[in-house]
């Protein structure tokens, strides 16, 4: 089986063509190990769409099936520019996923493509949708306003968390101090399998550096911390705007880069930033899947 792994700032996954279904759960953790596979936090299985131009599956490092992906999108996009999935000339494209059909603009230089702009859907609030185990009480009515700033303790330190669904679910803690100094790989995993969050979530750090720049550090869902995640950087800047730290774009830097998200405070958010091939190769047959 050929695959060609890519990168977008720092977030990195194997990606494969496929016509016919296979165990992507089993693949994922077989081909994403870092030490006797491929190596990547996730799978990207593109495929025929009857209702795009293609389809869009991401299986995380452990297995499980996410929603949604931003840094995923764009390395899609750019992958069917340059193999010839869609025509050379194309501009923009529609992605199918789970969480919806999904645009991705392309901005090219020289007829190569230096960047793609995708959008990740609107923003959903409610607790339902998230879905997070809330009482009504806290926050207001909790299944019709955003909840902000809800109070966790977890390993006994309070957390402030803020709630929101990109088509996949995270939780968003503001701080003063700089990111570099959370103890992620401590209270991350305790974050995403808390009681209170039946899909798990994704968890987000964030620090306001000013109102056109915020610092993230990311523990996703299914994978750990990761240098980039596109939903994530697209649910800071939704939280941060409805707090008022910021205006309607935002740069969120990220250990792997910097990714540009913009949000009008009713539409979709839209996300931009680059996408690389790393190297392509061919998966051998005779691997046992874990």
């Amino acid at each position: 089986m050929k695959f060609t792994k890519m990168q977008a700032t720092g977030n990195d996954f194997i990606l494969v063509e496929a016509n016919k279904d296979r165990d992507w759960s089993r693949m994922a953790v077989t081909m994403c190990d870092r030490h006797f596979g491929v190596g990547g936090d996730g799978l990207l299985v593109v495929s025929p769409s009857d209702k795009a131009d293609l389809r869009m599956r991401e299986f995380n490092l452990d297995g499980s099936e996410a929603e949604a992906c931003g840094n995923g999108l764009r390395c899609v996009a750019k992958y069917a520019a340059q193999s010839g999935l869609v025509s050379a000339v194309t501009q923009q494209m529609l992605i199918e996923t789970i969480s919806g059909i999904r645009e991705a603009k392309l901005y090219k230089v020289m007829g190569k493509v230096n960047g793609i702009q995708v959008s990740l859907g609107k923003p959903e609030f409610s607790a339902k949708e998230i879905p997070v185990l809330v009482e009504p009480s806290q926050g207001g009515k909790a299944d019709i306003k955003p909840i902000l700033d809800y109070p966790v303790t977890i390993d006994g330190k309070e957390l402030l968390l803020n709630f929101v669904s990109m088509g996949n679910p995270h939780a968003v803690c503001f701080r003063q101090q700089p990111v570099a100094d959370f103890p992620l790989s401590r209270l991350g995993p305790k974050v995403e399998q808390h009681r209170m969050f039946p899909n798990r979530i994704n968890f987000e750090v964030a620090n306001i550096i000013s109102r056109q720049r915020i610092e993230v550090r990311v523990w996703e869902r299914g994978v750990g911390e990761t240098l980039a995640c596109g939903s994530g950087a697209c649910a800071v800047a939704v939280v941060a705007q409805l707090h008022g730290y910021i205006g309607k774009m935002v740069d969120i830097k990220l250990p792997g880069g910097i990714l540009d998200v913009e949000w009008d405070g009713v539409g979709e958010v839209l996300l931009s930033g680059p996408a690389e091939v790393v190297f392509s190769g061919e998966w051998p047959s005779e691997v046992r899947m874990k």
